[in-house]
């Protein structure tokens, strides 16, 4: 049993900020809450005293490919699974490499759940799972399966089209594959209904069970898509599909269409945002999205597409949009309890709240600060980075 005393607790729930805070860890979990006065302490807990500091839920970025990439290096990168651009039989979970060092930068960084996933060279890339960023054991690491990787815009017309000379080339094909797809998956919930209710053999194919949660709602659809046209399709799309459970990736012109995201009671993803206009679809990127779609009334998660920005700075994107408009009371929501509420991992991750996990961060000022560091880190109750014991001299730990 942990006891984190004398803290300035964001608890990111409707307890608000604790100034002079207890939280008390038993088993994994938080079994307590509040005020120093007001938490009873066994007398075998071990105490921290982390005087005055900011203790926060560990943080959530709901779109990476922390554990997948490899540090872009393409003899480990399982993130795209490029033999067709249809590939939703294929799982994140499998590609994850526990021992990927964006996994340790991230923890060091605060940063202790991501949603796992494949890159976006395919129209629909498989299966996205949630996972610790600290462990051994990938099934271990694995909080859920939150969704299913679709891709809209310039990647999948690049490498399909331009690289593979088959569809999609262009963005009505790859809006056609998206529908085919679908199309199949509800015929094929159809037939096994049918099969089902007569009592009839049914030939099971993977990817078709995949895409049948999307249609009937069990799993989200989640789409990269960066500009207007390209979100108003999938917005398009889900309409005719009667898909209502999904979240916009990237979001980069979700500030041109933020009343249709209230509409229709959709989530952003926004980020990377730290990049220069590297292609087309980048060429209105600002930091000013999230504080405007928040303020219209979008629910707002901020992410890094981890390797495409560093895992640890995921805070310092969070800083960025505070100077360009977004509130500083809901900077640290953006990366906490709307993540995990957007991933449908609130009851684990995102808060600290009793039966929730002991994920947290003991940070030396406010999270989005730039000159704020992540002092302690634990995952489940266990302390898993402490800056003073583990930090190094790069001069000393050059790696060649």
């Amino acid at each position: 049993m942990r006891a984190i005393v004398n803290g300035t607790v964001h608890t990111v729930s409707e307890r608000g900020t604790i100034d002079g805070g207890t939280v008390l860890v038993e088993d994994g979990e938080i079994s307590a809450v509040g005020p120093d006065e007001e938490v009873e302490i066994p007398d075998d807990a071990d105490v921290l005293d982390v005087e005055g500091h900011h203790v926060t839920p560990g943080l959530v970025d709901a779109h990476s490919h922390a554990g997948m990439a490899e540090w872009g290096e393409p003899e480990d990168g399982d993130f795209n699974e490029v033999s067709d651009p249809v590939t939703p039989h294929v799982n994140a979970l499998d590609g994850f490499h526990p021992r990927d060092e964006e996994l340790q930068h991230a923890f060091q960084g605060g940063v202790t759940t991501v949603s796992a996933r494949m890159g976006s060279a395919n129209v629909i890339g498989g299966v996205i799972c949630s996972m610790k960023t600290y462990g051994d054991v990938a099934d271990r690491m694995l909080v859920r399966e939150d969704g299913m990787k679709a891709a809209f815009g310039e990647n999948p017309k690049r490498f399909h089209g331009d690289q593979k000379d088959r569809q999609p080339s262009t963005r009505p094909g790859v809006a056609a594959t998206l529908r085919q797809a679908l199309m199949e998956a509800e015929d094929y919930v159809e037939r096994r209904e049918k099969a089902r209710e007569e009592g009839d053999p049914f030939e099971r194919d993977l990817g078709m069970e995949n895409l049948a949660r999307v249609v009937e709602g069990d799993l989200p659809l989640r789409v990269h898509a960066h500009r207007a046209d390209d979100i108003a399709t999938v917005f398009r799309i889900a309409d005719e599909f009667g898909i209502e459970n999904l979240s916009i990736e990237h979001a980069t012109e979700g500030h041109v269409l933020a009343e249709e995201f209230v509409e229709r009671d959709v989530p952003a993803v926004v980020g990377p945002t730290i990049s220069s206009a590297s292609k087309y679809e980048l060429r209105n990127i600002t930091f000013e999205t999230p504080g405007i779609l928040h303020d219209a009334g979008v629910k707002v998660a901020i992410q890094t597409d981890a390797p495409v920005l560093p895992q640890e700075h995921l805070d310092v994107c969070v800083g960025l949009a505070v100077r360009e408009g977004l509130p500083e009371d809901v900077a640290l929501r953006t990366v906490t309890r709307n993540p995990a509420e957007i991933l449908g991992i609130e009851d684990r991750v995102g808060t600290l709240e009793p039966g929730t996990d002991a994920d947290l961060v003991v940070w030396d000022g406010p999270m989005f600060e730039l000159d704020s560091d992540a002092r302690q880190v634990f995952v489940e109750g266990e302390r898993i980075y402490d800056s003073e014991r583990d930090d190094v001299d790069p001069r000393e730990e050059y790696a060649w």
